[in-house]
């Protein structure tokens, strides 16, 4: 099963649209996963109706309608992985133990709100997944995203995706 993972789009404010590698990358995939900070309703039905299948949360810059139709947490059993996806986690120090006290019977936790790119394991065993933004890369070098494969109750193959600098 092949993943794609983004958040932090922040449409229109901080871009137009979705880069064309993202589409790209949302047609490639079997599930999208947004982790909040849509800001317009619009990306949500777009990626509804070009992917698969969509899994995403509400975040801090979403207004009542987005609200409406998204949780703060998602949750979600993918080919025997436990899957959770939050917008914000809190700060980067003490995450891990935040996290494993928060999610215990998680196999893996995608988030945003950084959009700083995080991929790491708790010593519970919970894969921890930032996978940046494709539009507004804030203090870091590039837009990113993540991609990742599940089979057999595991999660591997994850790549962090590095856009090129937008023209203009």
């Amino acid at each position: 099963m092949h993943l794609l993972l983004i958040a932090d789009t922040h449409l229109p404010k901080r871009a137009k649209a979705l880069p064309e590698e993202v589409w790209d990358a949302v047609s490639a995939a079997d599930i999208v996963i947004h982790a909040g900070d849509w800001v317009d309703v619009a990306l949500l039905d777009e990626l509804e109706a070009r992917g698969a299948r969509t899994i995403g949360v509400h975040g801090n810059n979403d207004g009542p309608e987005l609200r409406k139709r998204l949780p703060e947490i998602a949750r979600a059993e993918l080919d025997g992985v436990w899957l959770a996806v939050i917008h914000e986690t809190g700060p980067a120090q003490g995450r891990e133990a935040r996290c494993d006290r928060w999610f215990p019977d998680t196999d893996v936790l995608v988030f945003g709100h950084s959009h700083i790119p995080w991929d790491t394991t708790t010593p519970g065993g919970l894969r921890l997944l930032n996978p940046g933004s494709p539009t507004d890369r804030r203090r870091q070098p590039h837009c990113t995203y993540l991609t990742a494969e599940l089979s057999g109750e595991h999660i591997g193959n994850v790549v962090l995706h590095r856009l090129p600098p937008r023209p203009g």
